[in-house]
């Protein structure tokens, strides 16, 4: 792309005509700007050969730390399926022992409904026989009577 200077060059005024001057070859700007800048850009060959060198070593450093990563990332995995059993113990343990207090628990409270249940039955019974005599002396009563009143007839 040429730069505006290079444009502006072409607008330039040029000498009055007139008197034919000396031959000469036109002046090659680009020419001269290039060997201004090769010495420069010369220079520059060490910084880019510098770049590559820690692009380079950027990359196998990288690598390594992939390769550390994943080395890393086994090692992990090895762990936790060893310790997955180990947890996986420990769990069922947990349960089995929280299982167990729960029975000791149910067992509790049923023995104790069950006795509940037979102090009622107790006191029902002792009420119920009372009933269940007290009706059989009734009918008794009115057998015996009906039978001597039948005698005395």
């Amino acid at each position: 792309m040429p730069q505006w200077q290079n444009i502006l060059d072409r607008f330039r005024p040029a000498g009055t005509p007139g008197a034919a001057s000396r031959p000469g070859i036109p002046a090659d700007r680009g020419a001269v700007a290039a060997a201004e800048l090769t010495a420069v850009l010369a220079l520059l060959d060490d910084a880019q050969d510098e770049a590559a060198q820690t692009r380079h070593a950027a990359a196998d450093r990288a690598q390594e730390i992939r390769r550390s990563a994943r080395r890393q990332a086994a090692e992990l995995v090895a762990k936790a399926r060893v310790d997955a059993e180990s947890v996986r113990a420990q769990s069922e343990a947990d349960a089995l022992r929280h299982a167990d207090a729960d029975e000791k628990d149910m067992r509790r409270q049923t023995e104790a409904e069950i006795a509940l249940v037979r102090l009622r039955a107790g006191e029902r019974l002792a009420h119920d026989v009372d009933t269940v005599a007290a009706q059989a002396r009734g009918w008794l009563d009115a057998l015996v009577s009906s039978a001597l009143a039948e005698s005395d007839r």
